[in-house]
């Protein structure tokens, strides 16, 4: 199996090498997985356990002071599944599986999904908080109040972020892609950007699978992640099919995004044109 996984495109990491550990650790233990759901899963899992990403635990706050996740699946034989706008559920991805492999859709919202994901075990209600949110969150000098229509200002003056996770997976035969994220700081309650989008923050095709992170609400416009899936199918390998996706994504939006990417000879790729994107490779072969 061979896996690898992106913490965001953003700005600097504080503390890039304990993040590049649980990084190592997720691809690691997606690596170790028998099926490429279960590796995109678990790789994802690790990660938005911890408070280090946006993505469960520690996920971006909205204006109205919810943590919302939102995460999205898709294996290279068209199967997927997605869920939004979820209070109370750190494992997104989870969810966003149980809409694929348990239903005939592909995207679930709000309390719905939450309900949903809870009727096939995934654990709802937790605290997405983490010391570092509670503190920023604290110390905002006001917070909207009216209607969302009278505090758009005051949003688009705070709204900021664009760091997600996500892993993509290949076990020789199969692609799988997962991303998951938390959303972007201050954004309107109930936004919901490209991250549960197919073909924008993660899609997977026989040709390989790309996983997406940066300016959401621009990836969504520019379908990155199927962008980049569309030059595998041209023949390109993995890291030029990044590197030609991130370009072209920066020529038509003027934003910043990354990209992580697999090909059918199993080779990885990535690309960003932010300040950062720290990603990790693993791969083991199949005890047979």
């Amino acid at each position: 199996m061979k896996v690898i996984v992106h913490g965001g495109a953003g700005s600097d990491p504080d503390e890039p090498e304990p993040r590049q550990a649980v990084l190592d650790d997720a691809a690691e233990t997606g690596a170790a997985e028998s099926g490429v759901l279960d590796a995109v899963e678990s790789a994802v899992h690790v990660l938005e356990s911890s408070p280090r990403f946006n993505a469960g635990v520690g996920g971006a706050v909205q204006s109205d002071g919810e943590i919302r996740t939102d995460a999205g699946v898709m294996t290279s034989d068209r199967e997927a599944g997605a869920a939004c706008s979820m209070p109370g559920v750190e494992h997104a991805v989870s969810a966003a599986r149980v809409v694929a492999e348990e239903t005939p859709h592909v995207l679930v919202s709000g309390d719905h999904a939450v309900d949903l994901a809870a009727d096939f075990g995934v654990e709802t209600g937790a605290d997405l908080w983490s010391e570092k949110q509670r503190e920023k969150w604290a110390d905002l000098d006001d917070t909207p109040d009216g209607t969302p229509s009278e505090h758009l200002d005051w949003l688009r003056e705070k709204f900021g972020g664009a760091d997600t996770v996500g892993a993509v997976a290949y076990d020789g035969d199969e692609f799988a892609a997962a991303t998951s994220t938390g959303g972007r700081w201050l954004a309107l309650a109930g936004r919901v950007g490209d991250v549960p989008q197919i073909g924008s923050g993660f899609f997977a095709a026989p040709a390989g699978a790309a996983s997406a992170t940066g300016a959401g609400e621009d990836i969504a416009k520019a379908t990155l992640t199927r962008r980049a899936v569309r030059h595998l199918e041209s023949g390109h390998g993995a890291q030029e099919a990044a590197d030609r996706a991130v370009e072209e994504f920066a020529e038509l939006t003027g934003s910043s995004a990354g990209v992580i990417v697999l090909d059918r000879d199993g080779n990885a790729g990535s690309a960003f044109n932010s300040d950062a994107m720290q990603t990790s490779v693993s791969s083991r072969t199949a005890n047979r």
